[in-house]
């Protein structure tokens, strides 16, 4: 089996042993993709939806995965604590909205679909519990916003009950669906949305990159040789 590692930003890319080292073996539409190991590609896609349903579909439709895997930082809505890795259970575009057309808010059209649920989080918590690694659960909120507290969160909070947002996963599940690709999501909790001084929180995100960095390979490993 071939898994695809999709993170958006380099220092999460960096979080994965030895990635520093590694030189990319392709560049495609700008995006450049590293062969971590036999049957394992990674990328750092970039940053926001379009980036990354751009980098998910290649990592479908050019290399061919049999798997995407999609880490990094997330800003949490409760209070779990920093460097918390949670597997998504489903994901949410909460920047979505044709509800004057009569449509759900959050619903994706085409694929008339709210929430994308991933591959089998039941079983991926786990591998991660078996491979000595703790993890939550829960719903992810996607959408273009650095999501800060205000009102904006409170909606976001109230209207769809996520437990992290962030900017890349909901998209990658929609390019997953429509490829027919199972879609895994491991977030570290990089800052808290309600709490004060978020942002110096989020700027220091050395603990949150060393959960990632201590669980997302051995994951893909453990899960390279299993059948989907």
């Amino acid at each position: 089996m071939k898994i695809g590692l999709q993170v958006a930003m380099v220092p999460e890319l960096h979080a994965i042993p030895g990635a520093k080292d590694l030189a990319p073996f392709e560049t495609v539409s700008g995006v450049p993709f590293f062969e971590v190991e036999e049957g394992i590609i990674a990328c750092a896609g970039g940053m926001g939806k379009v980036n990354a349903a751009m980098s998910a579909e290649i990592l479908c439709r050019r290399f061919g995965v049999d798997l995407v895997i999609n880490s990094g930082l997330a800003g949490c809505f409760t209070d779990l604590p920093t460097g918390t890795l949670l597997v998504a259970d489903d994901f949410v575009q909460h920047d979505v909205d044709s509800s004057p057309l009569g449509d759900p808010v959050g619903m994706v059209s085409t694929v008339n679909c709210t929430y994308f649920p991933t591959w089998r989080p039941d079983h991926v918590a786990a591998v991660l519990k078996g491979l000595g690694v703790d993890v939550s659960r829960g719903r992810v909120a996607t959408g273009d916003q650095f999501i800060q507290n205000g009102a904006r969160a409170e909606w976001i909070r109230d209207t769809f009950h996520p437990v992290l947002a962030e900017m890349e996963g909901g998209a990658i599940a929609q390019v997953c669906m429509r490829n027919g690709v199972p879609f895994v999501a491991l977030k570290s909790v990089s800052d808290h949305l309600f709490r004060e001084g978020q942002m110096e929180e989020y700027f220091d995100y050395g603990k949150a990159l060393e959960s990632i960095g201590r669980a997302l390979l051995p994951l893909a490993q453990a899960l390279k040789g299993e059948t989907l």
